[in-house]
């Protein structure tokens, strides 16, 4: 008979030879500036070069992680969640920005519209006025409110948001800073803070115009001067006991010379809102009071400067005030969330229902707002540029469209299959692009509410998508990916390119198949612009009507969705990538591994760019 081993022992705490003792190495980060065509991204407008590729130093493992030893060749240990590296960045200086003005669609009024301008070409287009505040934080763009919409405040209307702690804000314009010291904390959530020994000369010496970036890197968060001529000595770092960073948000609506807003989100459920310059934070949801999962996502409100919205690995989009206190949460809205199935064939579940909704009467604590918008992990969400909906993807699969300031689900669009990793809304706002486990980046137009293309090209997963605003107009955008496959793909793509695949066109027309399909899009675009007198999804059972679950769109068949090829597709990393930024003089990735990586814009367009200051200081190239 034979006979597993004994596990090996491991020496008691303490002893020299125990893991985790001794003294624990912190490694620096390194930056090299690797060159030669393979470091080269060729376009057609020219060729992006790698000018710098900063990789940050993993922190090693907590003395109190030891390590978990299991004889069992074929188990499997499950391992807190963790997301690799991404960046929030932020520019200090306002500025105005150099490329085309966009136009900020309207999508309140849109969104339920049968017209589809968005496929048509306008008179008007070359008139249009817009804003650059549709951009993503990521591209250092403060939001601005957008000319003529006007999008209310979250909760507007109902006075006790005003109240901090159940007393009325004598001063709402101070900015406010968090209370406890993150430097001399005893808190055992946080290891150890690192603050670079000339902090506060950097501060004083950081370029107007320069980025500062915060990036996570397993239990460890940096902040970078990524202007600076020294970008690998962190500005802070700050070590975490066990707790893995998996998001982060700044607040642009309130970045100043001397103070910047940030939101982590943590594997324990845990949130900090952190303020750099004075190295200050607060401990959000702790021990998962409020909900217990980790958080996948967070991002502050539009224009708020207290709300923040955090999803959660249980389905949950909560909406936090950064200076409230926290209470154990109880749902107030006892009705159990409505249920459908957008893809029968695959029973992907999706569940709406609002637990405490931001007109509530109990706003003296946390949570502001609570939604349960699926059964199953929430992996991205976006807010439109007209900071009145928002895109939500989910592990099942899914593109969840909702009215965030109506706290509304308007429409749910299923992928072929696997989940939805990702999500960005257009600068203009007329388009919602998501990328998923099915290897494809998803257009879809918010007019006409439907997928308009699929983007087939990577190889792998899709974990990051955005639109470079840079090279967006009226009707021409560039959309920029980055997947498990370790390549960086680009994508142009116009409203003229988005019409009806040659093989939906050949069949016959008195077939079978396309008599169904035409049936199955007279009903669904009857059916989904008919507005009911109260389209509130919280009062719907799971038994509800044909009629109560029109928000459902069905699968595309890909016969009859435009297929669009990329511009470029190169593999810029040896790991898996994680993140994507575009900037108006370069394009940022990072991988799983820790590699930041840059890449300066062809030199070609720096005379197309109406003289435009760079945000690079310390490298000119």
């Amino acid at each position: 008979m034979f006979v597993l081993p004994p596990p090996p022992r491991y020496p008691a705490p303490g002893h020299p030879g125990a893991p985790g003792t001794g003294p624990l190495i912190e490694t620096n980060n390194t930056l090299t500036h690797p060159t030669g065509p393979q470091h080269q991204l060729v376009v057609g407008e020219g060729t992006y070069v790698l000018r710098d590729d900063l990789h940050l130093a993993t922190p090693p493992a907590h003395p109190s992680e030891a390590p978990v030893h299991n004889p069992n060749p074929l188990a499997t240990t499950i391992s807190p969640p963790s997301v690799g590296t991404k960046l929030s960045l932020v520019i200090i200086a306002p500025r105005q920005s150099s490329y085309a003005r966009l136009y900020k669609l309207d999508t309140t009024n849109s969104v339920r519209s049968p017209v589809p301008p968005s496929i048509q070409e306008s008179p008007h287009e070359s008139n249009s006025q817009a804003s650059d505040a549709g951009s993503h934080s990521a591209n250092g763009i403060a939001p601005t409110p957008l000319e003529g919409l006007h999008a209310p405040a979250f909760g507007e209307g109902n006075p006790l948001l005003s109240m901090v702690n159940g007393k009325e804000s004598k001063d709402p314009l101070k900015r406010r800073k968090p209370k406890s010291n993150i430097v001399k904390s005893n808190s055992s959530f946080v290891s150890r803070v690192i603050p670079h020994e000339a902090l506060s000369k950097r501060i004083a010496e950081h370029n107007p115009h320069g980025i500062y970036a915060f990036a996570n890197v397993n239990r460890a968060l940096q902040w970078l001067d990524m202007s600076s001529p020294i970008k690998e000595e962190h500005m802070t770092k700050i070590l975490f006991t066990k707790a893995h960073a998996l998001c982060h948000d700044i607040n642009q609506s309130t970045k100043a010379a001397n103070h910047i807003d940030i939101v982590m989100g943590f594997s324990t459920g845990d949130i900090i809102w952190y303020e750099p310059m004075s190295q200050k934070y607060v401990r959000i949801n702790k021990n998962g009071v409020i909900n217990g999962s980790a958080v996948s996502e967070v991002r502050w409100l539009p224009n708020s400067e207290n709300l923040f919205l955090a999803a959660h690995m249980d389905g949950s989009l909560v909406v936090y005030d950064k200076e409230k206190e926290d209470a154990l949460f109880v749902p107030e809205d006892q009705t159990p969330a409505a249920e459908v199935a957008p893809n029968e064939r695959a029973q992907r579940k999706v569940s709406f229902a609002v637990k405490k909704s931001v007109n509530s009467k109990t706003q003296k604590t946390n949570p502001v707002a609570y939604w349960k918008v699926s059964n199953s992990k929430v992996n991205g969400f976006a807010f439109s540029p007209d900071c009145r909906h928002l895109a939500v993807v989910s592990e099942n699969g899914t593109l969840q469209m909702m009215d965030f300031l109506k706290e509304q689900l308007l429409d749910v669009f299923p992928s072929y299959y696997g989940e939805a990793t990702c999500v960005c809304w257009s600068p203009d706002g007329r388009y919602v692009v998501t990328g998923g486990q099915d290897d494809l980046v998803s257009i879809w137009s918010v007019e006409e509410r439907m997928l308009v293309a699929r983007c087939q090209g990577h190889n792998s997963w899709v974990t990051a998508v955005a639109f470079d605003p840079w090279r967006c107009d009226e009707r021409n955008y560039r959309i920029g990916s980055v997947g498990e496959d370790c390549r960086l793909l680009l994508w142009d793509f116009n409203v003229g390119m988005l019409h009806r695949p040659r093989a939906s066109s050949v069949r016959q027309r008195n077939s079978i198949t396309s008599a169904t399909l035409k049936m199955q899009r007279s009903r669904t675009e009857s059916s989904v612009t008919r507005l009911r007198s109260n389209s509130n999804l919280t009062t719907a059972s799971v038994g509800v009507d044909e009629d109560e679950v029109e928000v459902v769109h069905p699968l595309e068949p890909r016969a009859r969705t435009a297929m669009l090829p990329p511009v470029m597709a190169k593999a810029v990393d040896e790991h898996p990538l994680r993140w994507l930024g575009f900037e108006e003089d370069c394009i940022m990735t990072s991988c799983e591994k820790g590699h930041i990586r840059t890449w300066d814009r062809p030199k070609e367009g720096a005379s197309s760019e109406e003289g435009a200051p760079s945000m690079k200081s310390g490298s000119n190239s």
